[in-house]
């Protein structure tokens, strides 16, 4: 168990003022002591039921909403109203049917497992975005605002940061793409009470270009790694307050603004041409291979933000969350037109990225090593609205896990006829917490505790270990 007040301490005791003091030790204007501060706290080693622990997760989320029947719980004997437009094709696993618009998925399901019985309480964004990354309800249960809401849970990747901030990598979690055009963030990616120490390292994607950059760590370039070291070591000369400097978290600020990995990671263009296309294009609004619809109609983000992560977990950083938000002008919140959203839009650029990600991993060696999720943060309707969308439906819908130890081409649980609700082992966004917790080798029944001392299981849920080989 992990309480304030010991060596192990996740929770943060600063008063007020001392926190304030210490943020404003910022580096030379960059305010990097909130990525940097580090705590200790025990983990478990070693193998676990015959698995041994996973070193990166890749957590991919589909913001708005997938629809469940209209992907991988497909429904072909019920009613119009509710079996909709698409038909079913076959799959690499014997007697598994996806949507017709999923071909490159069709073709690796032999390394999926499909969890189709996910369910929880939230029927609006924010609040289901929100159990979807800590695997709990936001204290203030059921709702959504019009701007971020205010973080109290840690996410997975803040909870893994804390616990294995011993580890040595520049970067514990990262999330990208962080700049969106019009739009909110999606809420609670960060540390919550465990403190914005535990905060991820924010990378932009550019829509334009489908390139990314780490904007917190860019300094003017007037400023060269030896001016700031020359200021490092003036500003050790003054200032010898013992509680003012902590010469730790100074040296990982500086370890980070020269790190070669993170720059070299983020150099997507090295990539070469023909990994690039296979991640995808856009091209009015549908993928291709074509060279020159590339350079006509540049790379998708959605497919170059899945290459960025394949990239940041090669180089060392154990969670990489990828938001699939409202880009180049969509989302996966289909209250009309479903069918066409889905077909032109949204169903082309995810199938092309997300298996290419699997497949890219199980390459270079790197699948077994690394969880790969990707879900999002409902289903939708059973029954299709009248103005042919579905709507917002967090009582039954599908998530998959790829890598990490997965037993391929597994379904765990089961929806009822109408893809409504549960029928067989209901599975909660707790479960698949505790799950990402088991499989980094981590205890998910220890405790954690918030400012006022609270304790808190790393996860109330149970891992879904028969989907692990």
């Amino acid at each position: 168990m992990l309480y304030p007040g010991t060596h192990q301490r996740i929770v943060s005791d600063l008063s007020r003022r001392r926190f304030a003091q210490r943020c404003g030790l910022s580096l030379f204007g960059w305010n990097l002591w909130a990525q940097l501060q580090v705590v200790r706290a025990s983990e478990s080693r070693g193998v676990i039921d015959g698995l041994p622990p996973v070193r990166s997760c890749i957590f991919v989320f589909y913001y708005g909403g997938p629809s469940h029947l209209d992907t991988y719980d497909m429904k072909p004997d019920t009613p119009a109203e509710v079996r909709g437009e698409f038909d079913s094709i076959a799959t690499t696993v014997p007697g598994l049917r996806i949507c017709e618009h999923l071909p490159h998925m069709s073709q690796v399901m032999h390394k999926v497992a499909l969890v189709r019985s996910m369910h929880h309480t939230n029927r609006l964004h924010d609040s289901a975005s929100t159990e979807t990354f800590t695997g709990r309800q936001g204290p203030k249960g059921d709702r959504e605002e019009f701007s971020p809401i205010p973080q109290h849970f840690p996410c997975h990747g803040a909870v893994l940061h804390a616990l294995r901030s011993h580890l040595d990598c520049d970067v514990h979690h990262a999330v990208l793409p962080w700049v969106f055009h019009n739009v909110i963030d999606v809420p609670c990616q960060g540390g919550g009470f465990l403190g914005h120490q535990f905060d991820p390292l924010r990378i932009a994607g550019n829509p334009e270009n489908s390139t990314f950059d780490a904007t917190m760590l860019a300094r003017p370039e007037a400023l060269s790694l030896d001016r700031i070291g020359d200021r490092r070591q003036l500003l050790a000369t003054l200032d010898d307050r013992p509680q003012a400097t902590n010469s730790e978290f100074y040296a990982r600020a500086y370890d980070l603004l020269s790190s070669e990995s993170l720059k070299r990671a983020l150099r997507i263009d090295d990539e070469s041409e023909s990994t690039r296309q296979r991640y995808g294009v856009y091209q009015n609004g549908v993928t291709g291979n074509d060279p020159a619809a590339a350079l006509a109609y540049g790379r998708n983000l959605r497919g170059q933000s899945l290459l960025q992560a394949r990239r940041l977990v090669e180089a060392g950083i154990p969670f990489v969350n990828v938001n699939d938000f409202r880009q180049q002008g969509q989302n996966w919140d289909s209250h009309a037109d479903n069918f066409g959203q889905h077909k032109k839009y949204l169903l082309p650029q995810a199938d092309q990225s997300l298996s290419a990600l699997i497949d890219d991993l199980d390459e270079r060696g790197l699948l077994e090593s690394t969880l790969v999720v990707a879900l999002g943060e409902f289903g939708r309707t059973p029954k299709i609205n009248g103005n042919g969308g579905r709507d917002h439906w967090p009582d039954c819908y599908t998530i998959m896990l790829a890598g990490g130890g997965i037993n391929g081409g597994s379904i765990y649980g089961a929806s009822d006829a109408h893809g409504a609700y549960p029928e067989r082992d209901p599975v909660t966004p707790a479960d698949l917490a505790a799950t990402i917790y088991w499989r980094f080798g981590l205890d998910h029944t220890s405790e954690m505790h918030d400012a006022t001392g609270r304790p808190y299981r790393l996860s109330d849920g149970r891992p879904i270990t028969p989907i692990f080989a």
